[in-house]
Order: structure tokens, then C-alpha cells, then sequence
């Protein structure tokens, strides 16, 4: 690298920054309005002397602008694991994933000690299908070791064509040897909304992530079971299981559907365009139905902020594990040629101004994540009406099971062996609803 372009680049990089710079003979000088924060010039020589050493003696050629690119990457990805910089197709797959579509495996991660952490899998996707579990630490892709290679890198391997195949390894606690997982990439359409009813008036809601529409089909969807309810519902369970959140719109739309007042969640950044308190609208889509929520350690960001707000404003009860923590706020500032950074601005604070980062949201009722193995030996425990010889308690169904409660029966057997978290979920509304009723 010559002198000019060396003397060009200290001078661009001191434009960036907002300093003016001067070279004589070789020598950095700055030159700054008295009280301005001054630039490390020492540093700022150094970036420039590791530019040129690269240029000249790197084993291949180099050029610049790969060189500068590295440069912002570095910059930004050392600041913490969610700030990047994005280029083209990264700035394009960013805005295909918040709309709902792309083609990959259906894998949420982060970054941990050098490895690709998993987040959580999406619900029917590839990954969700082939047994990644929240907390697996990804080694390997194909034969591709991800250590020392950036997350986006990490991103764009695992996306492809549907139809193509990808190799994972992954290290799972608990397990004594890594894992391995072949899986067929697929074309990757995500519903966050799905929502059934689960009996005696009761419904479920699980959300996925969060999207754009995420909000308008929250409502569409609870509609909708209440139209199958007579018009109403008497609890309802929501499901923020595994989801690792998404459009902080989207977190505060489906707060404000439960929630009639006060503040849903409040962002602080070093700036005034990174303050904000999002507040509460009069609807509530339930009527005052109570609301006992799912969480778990891959629910995080978006839903931890829905999570803490209904929370904070006694609007549902929190049943399951800690979350993930993860309290940041990402904006995404859009640069030249189509390229955008992604930098972490502000922090997230429920209503009582608790901080989630590296926090997450305590759960009310801390419930660890079981099974109930379901009995096909025939076996059933004794009950009063199974002992010879039992009383009859005077009415005409004791010989006769009606088929409808019978039904129910089986419906919550069925639920306790498939889904135990959501089989407590329902017994606690179930009480609430007694208990409202009687006061």
C-alpha cells in the first residue's frame, strides 16, 4: 500500500468518526474544537499500519474493499453478539425472515464462546423435526468447523435450496459425545399464530415468533375460538415456548390485545430516538378472561417483553422456566449500495422497569420441563367405583358414563401424557375461573 492510499484511508477513517486529521511528514495530528472527545491516535495509526501489513504480505491478494469490509464487520461483532454488519443478501434475508418466508432449516442462533449457540428451533420446521433442542452448541456444518467464524457466516451455510442437505453436529448438555443431524433444507414458511380450544371453554394460543401480522392474527385467531365457544372464552392458555422473539411492534401488539392500561415496555438508549414507553390501549380481547403463560429458556427478546408486561401488570400468571435474557434493543440502520448494520441501540424494561437483559422473566410457577409417560400396560388406578360392592350415589348416570364427559376425560389424559406444561396451564385456569366465579 502506498503512502497515498495509507494517508487516504487515516483521513476517511477520521471523516467516519467524525474528527478532523491531519498528516505531516508521516505523523497523525488531530485537529479538534476544544472539549471534543479525542481519537486514540495511537490506535488509529495502528489500524492503519495492519491495513498495510495485510496488503502486503497477507498469502493471497487482498483488495481493499474486502479488506475495509472485514474492517466494519470486526468493528461491530466485537461490540456484543447481536450487533453485525449486513450486507447485500444479509439485508435482503433480514427482510424476508421478519416477513414470514425463507428457505433454510427453521433455526434460531446466537453466538457463545466461539460456537453457534441455539436459540430455539421453529415449530414445524426442519430443525424442530430432526430433534435440535434449545441450548445445543452447533460444531460443525458439513465438515466446516464454526469456530472463529462469525454468526452471519454461520447463517449463510445453513441457508440454501430446498432439497439440499446439511450435516450439523451439535454438543448437548448432558449427552457424553456430540450429536450429529442430517438435515434436508426446506422452504421455510413461518404461521406464528396457531390456536385450538382444549375443552370446557378454554383456549390455546401458541406463538412462534414475532412478525409483522403477528399482532392482527392474534386477534383473528382468538375471534375465532370464541365464535366456537359461544362467543367467549374462560381462560386462555399462551404459549411463548421456544420462541426467541422478533418485531418489538409485534411484542407490543399482543401485549395491548390483554392488557387495558398502563405501560407495556420501555426502551432506553444513550439518545432521544431511543427512548421510548409504549402504552396501553382500553380493548382487551379476553374481557378480563385470566391468562396463564408458557415460558421457558428459549423464550427470549420479543416475548420476554409480553411475558414481563403481563406480568408487571398482574394481567397473567408466568408458569415454566427462566428465560433467555435477552434485553437488547437491535436497529437496523440501512447504509449505502443496499448494506445495513445491525446495532444493538437501547434496553428493554417492563412496566415496573426491571431490566431482562441477561436477566429474563421469573416465572410465578416454576414448573421444570417434564413428561408423563403414557401407560400401555393396560394398567388404570383403582377407583371408588371400581371396588365391588360400592355405593350408588343416587343418580341414573352412575351405571352409565355420559359420552360427552367422557370424552373430556380421555381429551385431558391425552394432554397431560402429550404436553404436561399445558395440562398444568389448564388445571390453573380452570381454578381461576372457580375462583372468580365464586367472588
Amino acid at each position: 500500500m502506498n503512502a497515498f492510499t495509507r494517508n487516504t484511508l487515516i483521513l476517511l477513517l477520521g471523516l467516519v468518526l467524525g474528527v478532523s486529521l491531519s498528516i505531516t511528514g508521516g505523523v497523525i495530528a488531530e485537529r479538534q474544537p476544544a472539549g471534543a472527545e479525542h481519537l486514540p491516535l495511537e490506535t488509529v495509526q495502528a489500524l492503519s499500519e495492519v491495513f498495510q501489513r495485510v496488503k502486503e504480505n497477507y498469502v493471497e491478494e487482498v483488495d481493499d474493499e474486502t479488506l475495509l469490509e472485514n474492517a466494519i464487520r470486526g468493528m461491530l461483532t466485537g461490540l456484543d453478539p447481536h450487533s453485525s454488519y449486513l450486507d447485500e443478501k444479509a439485508t435482503t434475508e433480514l427482510r424476508i425472515g421478519t416477513s414470514g418466508e425463507f428457505g433454510g432449516l427453521g433455526i434460531v442462533v446466537g453466538m457463545e464462546d466461539g460456537f453457534v449457540k441455539v436459540v430455539s428451533p421453529i415449530d414445524d420446521t426442519p430443525a424442530a423435526k430432526a430433534g435440535i433442542q434449545s441450548g445445543d452448541m452447533i460444531i460443525r456444518l458439513d465438515d466446516e468447523s464454526v469456530k472463529g467464524m462469525s454468526l452471519d457466516d454461520a447463517v449463510k451455510l445453513m441457508r440454501g435450496e430446498p432439497g439440499t442437505k446439511i450435516t450439523l453436529t451439535v454438543v448437548r448438555e448432558g449427552e457424553d459425545k456430540p450429536l450429529t443431524f442430517e438435515l434436508t433444507r426446506d422452504k421455510i414458511r413461518v404461521e406464528s399464530v396457531k390456536a385450538r380450544l382444549l375443552g370446557d371453554g378454554y383456549g390455546y394460543v401458541r406463538i412462534s415468533n414475532f412478525q409483522m401480522r403477528t399482532g392482527s392474527d392474534l386477534r383473528k385467531e382468538v375471534t375465532r375460538l370464541k365464535k366456537e365457544n359461544d362467543g367467549k372464552l374462560k381462560g386462555l392458555v399462551l404459549d411463548l415456548r421456544n420462541n426467541p422473539g422478533g418485531l418489538l411492534d409485534a411484542a407490543i401488539s399482543v401485549s395491548d390485545a390483554f392488557i387495558t392500561r398502563g405501560d407495556i415496555v420501555s426502551i432506553k438508549g444513550r439518545t432521544d430516538d431511543n427512548k421510548k414507553t409504549a402504552r396501553a390501549t382500553p380493548e382487551d380481547i379476553l374481557n378480563g378472561a385470566p391468562i396463564v403463560v408458557l415460558i421457558n429458556g428459549g423464550s427470549a427478546s420479543a416475548s420476554e417483553i409480553v411475558a414481563g408486561a403481563l406480568q408487571d401488570q398482574r394481567r397473567g400468571i408466568i408458569m415454566g422456566s427462566e428465560t433467555f435474557g435477552k434485553g437488547s434493543v437491535q436497529s437496523v440502520i440501512e447504509l449505502q449500495n443496499d448494506t445495513a448494520i445491525k446495532l444493538t441501540t437501547a434496553l428493554y424494561y417492563t412496566p415496573e422497569m426491571r431490566s431482562i437483559q441477561a436477566e429474563g422473566i421469573q416465572p410465578d410457577i416454576r414448573l421444570s420441563d417434564v413428561t408423563v409417560a403414557s401407560r400401555d400396560d393396560g394398567f388404570k388406578p383403582l377407583r371408588e367405583a371400581d371396588l365391588g360392592g360400592h355405593l350408588m350415589n343416587g343418580s341414573d348416570k352412575d351405571a352409565e358414563t355420559d359420552s360427552e364427559s367422557q370424552d373430556n376425560k380421555e381429551n385431558v389424559i391425552s394432554l397431560a401424557s402429550d404436553d404436561y406444561p399445558v395440562f398444568e396451564a389448564l388445571n390453573l385456569l380452570k381454578g381461576l375461573h372457580l375462583l372468580n366465579s365464586q367472588e
